[in-house]
């Protein structure tokens, strides 16, 4: 603009300006605003005019004569007569004539009347009369090309249209304060055959555009329509009133920048940066991103004309988005509203194909299915998430279809959907939803496309209604026993039961045992009748059609209803991609690479997914209490949520030994407070036989809930060597001897060997003390005796063993006794009461050895199994790993 200022004020300047367009797009807006700049109107006013003025030097703009020639609007092959009775018949004709009238148009009359070009000196002339003159020619090859191979048109033949543009652009240089502006588009690539046929016109279109492109090619001064960051003042001035606001203008790109900043990760690299602030603030209301796209990709469409398409469908989107009173802090690509008829229909129609079906169904419409998705899932919902994330999609796909690089990136979709105040998690996670459920949504590595062709996520849909839920079920029970298939994966539970079909698959044993529901027992939160309570208390009371003993061993983990659903739908998914993978070389499926590519990373994600939702969704940890302390007392049940991504034995055990609910450790302290407080002691009796009392813990659920049998024992060996014993905790005996009323093996305050075996008893401290101090009285009495009558062994060899001047010893002819110094023993134990034998051996045998002075005593155990049946790989991975994990010297299978 400020070169046509120059030109027409006689400061130089070029006299050709060839307008270069992309078919089209961007050119109006710039001719327009050349032919009211030199109409003589006051437009020293408008805004930023001043620096153009400045840079052409000159403190006015001049008044031009003016000539607009449009070569859709111009008809060769006919005259045209103006009201003073002037007959036009040529191009050139009608420049003179719209210059300088009637008096213009004689200077080049004879040429007109036989289509021959005037000649650059009548040219020069007309100028001359007509300086400064200004002539705008648009759609230039649109009226040449009418004339190609043809000489009998009114307006001349097609070398004649050629040789006067020659002469024209000669004769706009010659002459002073004269400028000519011509439209002329880019030369299509081989591959725009589309583009060449609507505006070129073929092979006359082509010819003429190659001529003209030689006569500006002498003199011109090419540019382009305003693209990018220009347009976006321009598109912003068309559409909206100046900005007055700036304060609020300069909040929202500073929160945009902080966002950009926080998140950097998931936003593309070069919007943290301070040229992406300066574009939002040029851009502002519109966000940069949406005119990236528009100018970027949709620009390279057949139909699409730039700044002309741009402002068209802005124009659209503003308009709805007013009626809809949209808050949005700027207009995001997922601003566009595609539901619009008239948003859409600006959209589709430079679009080749059926897209309206497509974005009803997939992408924007009342029962789209990012609708669906966005409905029952409150964190979507609160944002429409994956109803932005498909508009962005849309927009920053549709026009790459036949790219070669074709769809938008992840973080690409990110920026054209987030605004501050949200978080990129949750966008992620809905096109992850859409990527899983949308019938024409694509994935190749990190980007996305919708496509006209459906994507073999449909046929994954389609066989995903085809499965049942019993196989779904099935599948996720593999994958718990899976989990729960080696000792790690337990926690400090003994035993794990998986989804045991009746009660009789949970044997009564007094370790403490999870057992996991199958997923046809959900539980709800706060549903004390829910499937998994119901099912947990059947299991409780009995195993099989016998009473259940060890009723406070059992702890029991239920899915979440809500986390189930999504388990279940996840694992369905996983189903469907399978058969498809698993047929993938049938003729009938007809996949290609591509398809092949996908199926294959479909199975790997939902694969994945089953894995991460299976703890997600076994969250209810169950267990019976009794809040009497009595053993008929009612049971009731109690939940207790534990969320975590840990396998669901290991998270289980980890909350219940924190919360008290089971117990690995007791202590001997905490074992006599349980005596006392219940109490446990009989009635009438001093002692409690330890078997007795193992079992009491295991039965009722009004007790501690212990890990094992083993846990009490250790809690009796703690209380045992506890020093003051006769206050916190209590005394031990090996067993009780009725016919005397006296504890046998009884120990207090030292430590020692309890292995649990049935005569073994816990002894009140008043009972103990009373044994003791009866014991010790005895003692006394006893020595008291000896040392006060003396004792002589009379003989008539005269020998004794204690005497007055008496001699003890042996006599020197007497042989010595030998010295023992090993021992060794071999026992077999019963292999169904290996703890009572090892037991009554360790008290009986080692107890003895080990106090001997450097003693030095080695057990062993070994074990030999004939298994005439052979052994399942199941219990084989399990005494395998139980036996590394005790660390035995050797143990092996072998096979025959």
């Amino acid at each position: 603009m400020s070169d046509s200022i120059q030109r027409l004020s006689g400061n130089g300047g070029n006299p050709v300006i060839k307008l270069q367009t992309n078919f089209g797009g961007g050119k109006t807006h710039s001719m327009i605003a050349l032919y009211h700049l030199f109409s003589g109107a006051k437009v020293t006013k408008l805004a930023g005019i001043e620096p153009i003025m400045e840079r052409a030097g000159v403190t006015s703009i001049p008044t031009a004569s003016r000539a607009v020639l449009v070569g859709i609007a111009l008809g060769p092959g006919r005259a045209t007569v103006k009201k003073d009775g002037t007959e036009v018949r040529t191009f050139w004709g009608e420049m003179a004539y719209q210059l300088l009238g009637k008096k213009g148009f004689a200077i080049v009359a004879d040429a007109d009347k036989h289509g021959v070009s005037p000649g650059s000196d009548a040219l020069r002339e007309l100028f001359q009369k007509a300086a400064p003159c200004l002539i705008l020619i648009d759609e230039w090859i649109a009226y040449v090309r009418q004339l190609y191979g043809k000489d009998d048109m009114p307006a001349g033949s097609f070398d004649a249209n050629l040789t006067f543009a020659q002469a024209l652009t000669e004769a706009a240089r010659a002459v002073p304060q004269t400028q000519v502006v011509a439209t002329i588009p880019i030369s299509p690539r081989v591959s725009d055959q589309y583009k060449e046929q609507i505006e070129i016109g073929g092979e006359a279109g082509r010819e003429a555009l190659v001529r003209l492109e030689q006569v500006f090619a002498r003199m011109e001064s090419p540019w382009r329509a305003a693209t990018g960051e220009e347009s976006f003042e321009i598109v912003r001035r068309r559409l909206f009133e100046p900005i007055k606001d700036h304060a609020a203008k300069d909040a929202v790109v500073r929160r945009f920048s902080e966002l950009y900043k926080e998140y950097a990760q998931d936003f593309p690299s070069e919007c943290k940066e301070t040229d992406y602030r300066r574009r939002m603030e040029m851009a502002y209301p519109i966000h940069p991103e949406l005119f990236d796209r528009l100018y970027q990709d949709w620009s390279s469409l057949e139909r699409f004309q730039l700044t002309r398409g741009v402002l068209r469908l802005l124009a659209a989107v503003i308009n709805s988005l007013w009626m809809r009173n949209d808050g949005s802090a700027m207009i995001l690509p997922c601003m566009v509203p595609l539901d619009d008829s008239n948003v859409r229909s600006e959209l589709t129609r430079y679009l080749q194909g059926q897209w309206d079906a497509i974005i009803e169904r997939d992408i924007d419409g009342p029962q789209s299915l990012p609708l669906a998705i966005d409905g029952p899932n409150p964190s979507f919902r609160k944002y429409s998430a994956c109803r932005r994330v498909a508009r962005t999609v849309f927009i920053g796909s549709a026009p790459t279809l036949a790219a070669a690089n074709r769809g938008i990136e992840d973080r690409k979709i990110k920026l054209g959907c987030i605004q501050p105040g949200e978080t990129p998690a949750v966008f992620g996670d809905a096109l992850r939803h859409l990527t899983d459920q949308a019938t024409h949504l694509y994935l190749d590595k990190s980007r996305y496309w919708y496509s006209l062709q459906p994507s073999v996520t449909r046929l994954a849909q389609d066989r995903a209604q085809q499965i049942k839920l019993d196989d779904v079920h099935q599948e996720i029970i593999r994958r718990l026993r899976l989990q729960l298939s080696n000792r790690s994966s337990r926690g400090d539970f003994i035993r794990v039961h998986i989804c045991p079909d009746n009660s009789g698959g949970v044997p009564d044993e007094m370790e403490a045992c999870l057992v996991v529901l199958g997923p046809e027992y959900p539980h709800v939160i706060k549903q004390d009748d829910s499937a998994a309570v119901k099912y947990a208390h059947v299991i409780l009371e009995s195993r099989g059609t016998i009473p259940r003993s060890y009723k406070n061993a059992l702890v029991f983990l239920a899915a979440d209803r809500k986390g189930l659903d999504s388990l279940e739908q996840a694992t369905t998914q996983y189903l469907a991609w399978r058969s498809i993978a698993d047929n993938m070389a049938d003729e009938e499926l007809d996949l290609d690479n591509f398809q092949r590519a996908q199926v294959k990373k479909k199975l790997a994600d939902s694969d994945e997914t089953i894995e991460q939702r299976i703890p997600e969704a076994y969250q209810w940890a169950l267990f019976p209490e009794q809040k009497e302390k009595q053993p008929d007392a009612p049971i009731t049940w109690l939940s207790t949520r534990i969320p975590g991504d840990e396998p669901p034995a290991v998270k289980v055990s980890r909350k219940l030994t924190k919360d008290g609910q089971l117990a690995k450790v007791l202590g001997g302290i905490t074992l006599r407070l349980e005596l006392d407080r219940v109490p446990l002691w009989p009635p009438d009796v001093d002692h409690v036989r330890v078997k007795l009392l193992s079992e009491y813990f295991a039965k009722y659920t009004y007790l501690p809930r212990l890990q094992s049998p083993e846990t009490l024992l250790e809690a009796i060996r703690d209380g045992l060597a506890n020093l003051s014993w006769s206050i916190e905790t209590f005394a031990y005996a090996t067993c009780y001897d009725e016919t005397q009323g006296r504890y046998l093996g009884l120990k207090a305050g030292s430590p020692g060997i309890v292995t649990g075996d049935a005569d073994e008893v816990l002894v009140k401290p008043a009972a103990a003390l009373r044994q003791i101090e009866e014991d010790k009285k005895k003692a006394e009495t006893a020595a008291g005796l000896t040392a006060g009558g003396g004792t002589t062994r009379a003989g008539g060899d005269g020998g004794s063993d204690t005497g007055s001047g008496g001699q003890t010893g042996t006599k020197p002819d007497e042989p010595k006794p030998k010295v023992v110094r090993r021992f060794y023993g071999v026992a077999r134990l019963d292999p169904t009461r290996v703890g009572r034998d090892a037991g009554t051996i360790a008290n009986e045998v080692l107890q003895h050895l080990t106090s001997l002075v450097g003693a030095k005593v080695d057990v062993s155990i070994e074990i030999r199994a004939e298994i005439p049946e052979g052994v399942s790989d199941q219990i084989r991975r399990t005494v395998t790993e139980n036996c590394r994990t005790l660390r035995f010297d050797q143990h092996e299978f072998e096979e025959e």
